[in-house]
């Protein structure tokens, strides 16, 4: 899978967005699924701000997107299974609930040991990753029970000026959340299904 994305925005807009989140800030950006609410791993009070902006409750945990293979295992304890599956899936829609290690705030994970992590494939969210040299997070950004969005403009419509920014990237090419499936638990477990389907996994696990 190629990393796909937009020539809509500018050098300038991805300088702010780069700053804001490296002074700990929040940032609505595009991925290949939805638009997210990033903020970066290294600011765990940014990812705090992000359950108030959603009206979110703070036990539940916000997923992480990380820039390839070596970040994803800097903050998630790699079994050989999920290498497959990255190896396989990713770049792309599937989100893997991994135990997570130390550097993770417990306030991403509401508090649980494990963490949902994944590599995105869309060219801009992985540039503002690399470029700011820390994961992100990386759940939907709309209100919580409200739907997903996949435009600046829907973004604008729920969030309003609740986010330092939205860095408008054009519509999502998905449109549908990723697919998370849950390895801590004794088989792999699909907990919501989403763009990667579950006839696909079902043919890698079973292949």
């Amino acid at each position: 899978m190629n990393p796909v994305g937009t020539q809509k925005t500018g050098d300038s807009e991805l300088a702010k967005a780069i700053q804001i989140l490296k002074n700990g800030g929040v940032v609505a950006l595009p991925t290949d699924t939805v638009y997210c609410l990033a903020a970066s791993l290294d600011h765990p009070e940014a990812s705090g701000r992000i359950f108030d902006i959603k009206g979110r409750q703070t036990t539940k945990a916000l997923p992480v997107l990380v820039a390839d293979a070596i970040q994803m295992r800097q903050v998630a304890e790699m079994n050989p299974f999920a290498e497959l599956l990255v190896r396989r899936f990713m770049p792309g829609g599937l989100t893997l609930i991994l135990k997570k290690k130390t550097v993770v705030p417990d306030i991403v994970t509401g508090g649980r040991d494990s963490v949902a992590v994944r590599i995105p494939a869309h060219q801009l969210a992985l540039y503002l990753i690399q470029a700011i040299g820390a994961p992100l997070t990386g759940t939907s950004a709309n209100l919580s029970g409200c739907g997903s969005v996949c435009t600046a403009e829907e973004v604008k419509a729920q969030l309003g000026d609740r986010v330092d920014m939205i860095l408008d990237g054009g519509r999502c090419p998905g449109g549908v959340e990723s697919t998370i499936v849950d390895l801590t638990t004794p088989f792999p477990t699909i907990v919501r299904d989403g763009a990667v389907s579950r006839a696909e996994l079902e043919a890698f696990y079973f292949k």
